[in-house]
């Protein structure tokens, strides 16, 4: 399964005239082109599918979707176990599936 899945922008740099981005899924960090949202900052959440952010989104919105996608287990298929090593670092309940 290939998600559009809400990451928030943890650094920003310009790469050979275009702007990419660091963005942290849940521990597990990416880059992250921002053609599409060239005004993003870090600490903003954007929504981001195949390396694009698509979407910005708010904090709010953004967690609540995270926590959506953990229930159902979708997390897990595309970042791998990842994604749950993170949340236990940050001292995260686990989310029952």
């Amino acid at each position: 399964m290939c998600l559009a899945v809400p990451g928030r922008v943890v650094g920003v740099e310009e790469r050979d005239g275009t702007r990419m981005a660091k963005v942290d899924f849940g521990g597990v960090v990416k880059d992250v082109c921002l053609a599409y949202l060239p005004e993003i900052e870090v600490g903003d959440y954007a929504i981001v599918h195949v390396g694009f952010a698509l979407q910005r989104l708010d904090e709010e919105a953004a967690l609540a979707t995270l926590e959506l996608f953990a229930r159902m287990g979708a997390l897990e298929e595309e970042f791998g176990d990842a994604w749950g090593l993170a949340a236990a670092e940050a001292g995260e309940p686990e989310v029952p599936r």
